[in-house]
């Protein structure tokens, strides 16, 4: 039977598509613009006449009827990684969450860990060939495809066909609907000075011909804007965006020094404007890949001067991060943090970035503490983090002593703050 023949068969309305998802199943969903915003609408509209379904995902950009505290008996969402669509839930205790690293959800799929009966994904078009492109979010849903009892796609024309491992055949797909919405665009975070003070710190310490892994956020983006003078540098990346795009533009990044999978950048999922999504259409400069394969710190860290850049909200004397909840309040997820900053201590000449302002509440809290808050999800502990950098400069870690990191680190706190912090490090016996 021909693709096309076996396309027309799948073919139908998104309302009839859901009826594969029985009840006690488990959906899996892509990261961000990979969720398929028709079928998530009909399951949502068709959700009292379910019992005990979970949508499992990282960083939902929509806000579906599922999100709803009075029918979790019927649908609750499952977050890998809340996002400001999710956050409300996981801190009231409507919505659960799955602690992982990023780059072990597909083994942990794989393994039965995390159930994955049934996946719904946005896709490309299918070409000739009978296949569809998951370009925007491979992830964690590749693994899931390989065991989910049904594949269901939202295929749009807006979605790129990309490289990579993220193509599913139409045979493996137990029904399909179409949809012609443009994709969700998510604009560039606002910088600020003290994200540029600390985006300056940063680039200064990454050389030509560095591999570059950066995460979201102002601060990783102010380090973008900064990079423009630098020359051949590569992207062995979680996230695609538009600042990652502008430096190829403008012929910073080329891939050229890249001794792992050289000429190749590469990511497991997208996030960005329109422009963004048609740079990765059949673009044989970038390839994306499941989060098993980019994240993974020794395929990473096999790429010579990997630099990696991620943020925490909270770090204490040790070093240790708090990056994914306020107090025992979750508020994002582990994510690929310290995936990252493990792959960079690996690689031959890398370096791993930890940035955050050195204060919160229009400065009337120092993010530098002698603990991390009661409650903390822990999230890259003080034996990988090395450099931590805030506006006020660079502390680095990795070899020193308790009493060196405890120095250090208080030297880049906001000076309003270090008095305080010397007296609490006294008592502390670290100074």
């Amino acid at each position: 039977m021909s693709a096309q023949t076996l396309y027309q068969q799948k073919r139908m309305s998104a309302a009839d598509a859901i009826a594969v998802v029985m009840n006690g199943d488990t959906i899996v969903v892509p990261t961000a613009v990979g969720e398929p915003p028709a079928l998530l609408t009909a399951l949502s509209d068709a959700r009292l006449a379910y019992r005990n379904v979970r949508i499992s995902q990282i960083l939902p950009v929509r806000k579906y009827g599922y999100f709803d505290a009075e029918t979790t008996e019927h649908v609750r969402h499952i977050a890998y990684f809340f996002s400001g669509i999710s956050r409300a839930g996981g801190q009231e205790g409507w919505t659960d969450f799955i602690p992982a690293n990023f780059s072990e959800l597909p083994e942990l799929i794989t393994r039965k860990l995390i159930p994955a009966d049934v996946v719904f994904s946005m896709a490309s078009p299918m070409d000739e060939h009978g296949f569809f492109s998951l370009s925007l979010a491979p992830d964690y849903t590749m693994a899931a495809i390989g065991q989910a009892r049904a594949v269901v796609l939202e295929v749009n024309p807006h979605v790129p066909f990309a490289n990579g491992n993220c193509h599913i055949h139409v045979s493996q797909v137990a029904a399909l609907t179409e949809s012609e919405e443009p994709l969700l665009e998510v604009g560039l975070p606002r910088i600020g000075p003290v994200q540029e003070a600390i985006g300056r710190y940063v680039a200064d310490m990454i050389p030509d011909g560095a591999t570059l892994q950066i995460g979201y956020g102002g601060i990783p983006d102010a380090v973008v804007m900064q990079l423009t003078d630098k020359h051949d540098l590569g992207i062995h990346t979680e996230m695609i965006g538009d600042g990652i795009m502008s430096l190829v533009e403008a012929g910073v990044v080329t891939n050229r020094k890249k001794n792992y999978q050289n000429g190749k950048m590469l990511a497991t999922f997208a996030l960005g404007s329109k422009k963004l999504y048609q740079f990765l259409h059949r673009n044989p400069a970038v390839e994306m890949h499941p989060v098993g394969f980019t994240n993974d710190p020794y395929l990473a860290g096999q790429n010579d001067n990997l630099h990696a850049i991620n943020a925490t909200m909270q770090i204490d004397f040790m070093g240790q991060c708090g990056s994914e909840s306020l107090g025992s309040a979750p508020y994002s997820g582990t994510g690929g943090q310290t995936d990252f900053v493990r792959a960079a201590n690996r690689s031959n000449g890398g370096k791993a970035f930890i940035v955050l302002p050195s204060t919160a509440k229009h400065d009337t809290l120092s993010r530098i503490v002698p603990s991390l808050s009661a409650g903390t999800h822990q999230s890259t502990s003080k034996n990988d983090i090395n450099y931590v950098v805030t506006e006020f400069g660079v502390a680095q870690l990795r070899g020193k002593t308790a009493h060196q990191r405890c120095e250090a680190l208080i030297s880049i706190a906001h000076p309003d703050f270090r008095g305080e912090l010397r007296e609490a490090a006294k008592k502390m016996k670290l100074l």
